[in-house]
């Protein structure tokens, strides 16, 4: 008997206890949708400063206030805070209860994806914004938008990987040209390097020849001088005749006979001729 008493006023104190937990929910939430309210009023007046103070004590006024991190996330969205106001939308896409409040949080997530060119992230969050509210012809058009923009970005980003691949395969054969090109030089250097080294042999070659050419010059001044020597040699020694050889007396004795001969010769001519010209038979007068 007194065990059974005793559970009915343990039951009665928890029943107590959350009907005052319960009124003071309430009441948070209360407060915290007035310090919505006055934050919407500021904000309506171009207060943005005041506006997110008091959108920030009922945030911290009441978890359960959804209205108060959209509110604030559009705020920073209209202040081009897209970061802050990213975070927010997504707080109270998790807070809220009602589909109403999700549709408005992921559409306005959407609207985030789009101000930083994620289009692939902005296509997801218009769907889920949809299937809380199938429709809203705005969150259609923009996830429409937003297909758009991302088969777009996709067309670009293949032509610029194109491209990319393009410059990639004429930076390799610019690469393999200037190979071949530096290849022929350290060629053409070797070359030159050979054709030096022969030059510098063909120098030899040449100093020789001319050393030699020199040298017979030399031989050959000394041949020359040797007969003028030997010349001298004759002049100075006398002559000895030959055995068969004849003396100038016997020359000169031979010249007088054939010039006594050829004169003989050359009378009987002469005679001949006189002796073949006919005398005129003319009659004195």
């Amino acid at each position: 008997m007194n065990l059974k008493l005793t559970y009915f006023f343990i039951l009665l104190g928890c029943l107590a206890f959350s009907q005052d937990d319960e009124k003071a929910r309430q009441k948070a939430l209360v407060q915290s949708k007035d310090l919505t309210w006055e934050g919407n009023k500021q904000l309506s007046e171009n207060k943005f400063v005041d506006a997110e103070m008091e959108y920030r004590r009922a945030i911290a006024k009441s978890d359960e206030n959804a209205a108060a991190r959209y509110n604030l996330g559009n705020a920073y969205y209209n202040n081009e805070t897209y970061s802050e106001a990213f975070g927010r939308f997504k707080e109270a896409g998790e807070l809220a209860t009602d589909k109403e409040e999700k549709h408005v949080a992921y559409h306005n997530m959407g609207n985030v994806f789009m101000k930083r060119k994620d289009y692939q992230k902005a296509v997801e969050a218009y769907k889920e914004a949809l299937r809380n509210d199938p429709t809203d012809e705005e969150t259609r058009y923009n996830l429409a938008l937003a297909k758009e923009m991302l088969e777009k970005d996709e067309q670009k980003n293949d032509q610029n990987q194109d491209n990319k691949d393009e410059e990639d395969k004429k930076d390799e054969k610019n690469k393999d040209e200037d190979k071949k090109e530096g290849d022929n030089e350290d060629e053409n250097k070797e070359d030159k390097k050979d054709e030096g080294d022969k030059g510098e042999e063909g120098d030899e070659n040449e100093e020789k020849k001319d050393e030699n050419k020199e040298g017979e010059g030399d031989e050959k001044k000394e041949q020359e001088k040797k007969p003028e020597e030997g010349d001298q040699q004759e002049q100075e020694q006398p002559q000895q005749r030959r055995p068969d050889q004849l003396s100038k007396q016997q020359v000169q004795n031979l010249l007088d006979a054939m010039q006594n001969e050829e004169k003989k010769v050359q009378e009987k001519i002469d005679a001949q001729k006189v002796k073949g010209v006919k005398v005129k038979n003319e009659k004195d007068w």
